[in-house]
């Protein structure tokens, strides 16, 4: 599975409401939030807090569904769990059948790659920046035992 989470350019001082996109990619299909008419942009790094805490419990084997639907957007995706692995769908179809492990490697190397390429730019105190970190840190505590 390939995750990429991007900033849109041209968007004037870094804030923690700027727009961007993900770009889903699995065996089964792909799913892109670029493109859409209307258009599915959404507040990324709010789109990837909502993300991280919503698949937090899922890859701990918590729970068994998770749904996401990005923030200011109608992108949405479908994660469950069984015993064959994560099924990830989206409004296209399915994406990928993976393992939690793989899913969670997949959602922090994306979610870590956004952060070091954009988060520094945002304002000191931001408190986007800041729930990013604290979900960022969170998630990876969760994926550690995987």
């Amino acid at each position: 599975m390939i995750v990429k989470f991007t900033l849109r350019p041209d968007q004037g001082d870094p804030s923690g409401f700027e727009l961007g996109d993900m770009r889903w990619s699995g065996e089964l299909g792909k799913a892109t939030s670029v493109g859409h008419v209307p258009d599915q942009g959404m507040m990324i790094h709010l789109s990837v807090v909502l993300l991280l805490d919503c698949l937090r419990k899922l890859v701990q084997g918590r729970t068994t569904t998770a749904s996401f639907v990005g923030a200011g957007s109608s992108f949405q995706l479908t994660f469950r769990a069984t015993k064959a692995g994560v099924g990830v769908t989206s409004a296209s179809g399915r994406l990928a059948l993976l393992s939690r492990t793989v899913l969670a490697a997949a959602v922090l190397r994306a979610a870590e790659e956004l952060a070091d390429s954009t988060l520094e730019a945002l304002p000191a105190p931001d408190g986007v920046r800041d729930d990013y970190t604290a979900a960022l840190d969170e998630f990876r505590s969760a994926a550690r035992p995987l």
